[in-house]
């Protein structure tokens, strides 16, 4: 039995684009430079971890993250450090202390919005 050779539904069949869309979109794509550093931060199942542990306390100590994530306060301190020069996470010193809290609320937004779109698949029969 040969392989079938049947085309991918998927895909155009033949190539041509709408000129006025493409000239409209293009410039705008080069505006995305930064934004995949993002999601590279969070695309880390650590960081994304405490990134959503933050969305749930408004902040969190270093040990309470380390222990929340089963991990070193090294670890924690580490991922920690890479939120915060990604400018996802801020932090304050309270005397031997350092709390953690998301930089604002655009960060706690794209974690919420991606839990949620994550479940909503989960519940579509996606895994």
């Amino acid at each position: 039995m040969g392989a079938s050779k049947e085309k991918p539904i998927d895909v155009c069949e033949t190539f041509c684009y709408d000129e006025d869309t493409v000239s409209r979109i293009r410039p705008k794509i080069d505006k995305m430079d930064g934004v995949e550093q993002i999601f590279k931060a969070l695309a880390d199942a650590t960081r994304l971890k405490i990134a959503y542990a933050l969305t749930l306390e408004r902040e969190l100590c270093v040990c309470d993250i380390a222990t929340i994530i089963g991990a070193t306060k090294a670890t924690a301190s580490h991922h920690l450090r890479l939120l915060k020069n990604m400018g996802l996470a801020k932090h304050r010193k309270e005397g031997k202390l350092v709390f953690y809290s998301l930089e604002d609320e655009h960060v706690h937004q794209l974690v919420t919005i991606a839990t949620v779109h994550a479940k909503e698949g989960v519940n579509r029969g996606r895994e």
